[in-house]
């Protein structure tokens, strides 16, 4: 009888422990504690880059355009010029736009190997305008929210989810000039810096010290980088963990100085199919980009341009619906 009884407690004490551990990983928010004397401390130099040659002639101008760009009004001058691309990579409409003085923002839709594609053009005065919020705007781990309620939260003229970070113990996380997390991952780190610039890293290779007295100002931690010097940097067969082939997909490019695309694409549906890794890097490349950066895809990817939701984010295909993540990158 008192061995029933051991295996019975045992039994319950078991489960109780894998309960726990289940709703720790996946359930239970935790708030961490930050030292956040790691900080960069660089300037931002507001003169370096100028998006038009014109300084007199912002007003902020907003369009979002019903059906087809060719109705659409006549943008102003500041607006970005939608990039040259490839044959194979041909915007279907213009979606709307965003200028003022410091910031401007055109979204194309495409059509790319059977898959909806939707790109923001930006370009900035400053690197000060990219940047990155945490759901409920606190660290920590199982603390969530759509894309759409971060982008609202912080005033966000563009939004895309970014890394993640929360499903992972380790891998740099420096946002907004503050480091979040040191420990080093196995995952490439794409790092960008208060002058705009981008570079993709090996965490092993360097430290967050040294980055943020390299003036990093956001780092993230997921990838794998698609494009680096201007050439693919993934092959055919690459893909992120057990990730399916063709996927909804999130990424961000530097095309020349402070002048950046932010892709996402639609998939897992009959009208998109999705995107492969390398599929996903040519259409970057033929963009223009000289680095592009994967960043959390599947049911996370999600565009947001002016308080309205641009694709279609789902994660089984059988309904679009938002998934909750850790953070976003935004302009605003």
């Amino acid at each position: 009888m008192k061995r029933h009884v051991f295996t019975i407690i045992y039994s319950v004490l078991l489960a109780a422990f894998t309960l726990y551990i289940i709703l720790d990983t996946f359930v239970i928010s935790r708030v961490y504690d930050q030292d956040t004397t790691q900080m960069n401390t660089g300037v931002f130099n507001n003169e370096a880059s100028d998006i038009a040659e014109d300084d007199s002639i912002y007003e902020p101008a907003i369009y979002m355009y019903e059906e087809t760009a060719a109705t659409a009004p006549t943008v102003a001058a500041a607006a970005a010029t939608a990039p040259t691309v490839a044959t194979t990579a041909t915007a279907d409409e213009e979606i709307g736009c965003y200028s003022d003085e410091n910031i401007s923002v055109t979204i194309e839709e495409y059509t790319y190997n059977d898959t909806r594609v939707y790109v923001a053009d930006v370009k900035l005065n400053s690197a000060e305008y990219l940047k990155t919020a945490f759901a409920d705007d606190a660290y920590g781990k199982n603390i969530k929210a759509t894309t759409s309620e971060m982008a609202e939260d912080n005033d966000a003229i563009l939004a895309i989810n970014g890394d993640n970070y929360g499903s992972r113990e380790s891998g740099y996380v420096i946002r907004n000039g503050i480091v979040y997390r040191d420990k080093a991952g196995s995952l490439d780190v794409l790092c960008i810096y208060t002058d705009g610039s981008m570079e993709i890293i090996d965490p092993d290779e360097i430290s967050t010290d040294e980055l943020v007295e390299r003036g990093v100002w956001q780092a993230f931690s997921f990838g794998p980088a698609l494009i680096e010097d201007g050439s693919v940097s993934v092959s055919e067969g690459d893909e992120v963990g057990k990730a399916k082939a063709s996927n909804p997909r999130t990424a961000v490019g530097i095309i020349d100085d402070l002048h950046y695309v932010f892709v996402v694409s639609d998939g897992r549906t009959e009208e998109s199919e999705g995107l492969s890794l390398y599929e996903l890097a040519g259409f970057m490349e033929s963009l223009g980009v000289t680095t592009a950066y994967n960043l959390d895809g599947g049911g996370s990817s999600t565009m947001v341009f002016q308080g309205s939701v641009i694709n279609n984010p789902t994660t089984t295909g059988r309904s679009v619906k938002e998934r909750e993540v850790n953070d976003i990158v935004y302009i605003g």
